[in-house]
């Protein structure tokens, strides 16, 4: 019996909260007197994905989404070999000092450049800055603005 009790305790308790996520949209449109009336208009697969969860597709789980910021430019060359094998070094020195930081290393016509960090504050960047010259490695770096990968 004591089971039994159990047994539908939890299962009121799991139908309870699987009706609470799936009309949570329904229960802001409830008309409720002297306080108004919401209606929320959206695409019914909107709705149809409230209650459920994020499930992994792949082995790459990174999700960003890009929005304006600054990063630290450590490395600015030519558009000649050496300044690529001179960028992708620059890159491999900065992970060795710092293997958290995300580093970015691309050809903006007509140089390469080795960037590093994702940071919304110019200040952010500043105190990043100041740590990467102490290292007395990289010397000729500066703050650019431009777009940042902001994790999910």
């Amino acid at each position: 019996m004591k089971r039994l009790g159990s047994f539908l305790v939890v299962c009121f308790a799991f139908v309870t909260f699987s009706v609470a996520q799936n009309n949570i949209v329904k229960s802001l449109e409830r008309d409720v007197p002297g306080q108004g009336k919401v209606r929320v208009h959206q695409d019914a697969r909107i709705t149809a994905l409230i209650g459920s969860e994020y499930v992994s597709t792949g082995s790459d789980d990174t999700r960003t989404i890009k929005t304006s910021g600054y990063r630290i430019q450590v490395y600015a060359g030519n558009n000649t070999r050496q300044a690529k094998n001179e960028a992708y070094a620059v890159a491999s020195r900065i992970k060795e000092y710092f293997p958290e930081l995300a580093v970015y290393t691309s050809f903006n016509p007509p140089r390469w450049l080795c960037r590093a960090g994702d940071y919304r504050s110019i200040e952010e960047a500043d105190a990043m800055m100041r740590k990467l010259r102490a290292t007395g490695v990289f010397k000729e770096v500066s703050i650019v603005r431009e777009q940042i990968n902001i994790p999910l």
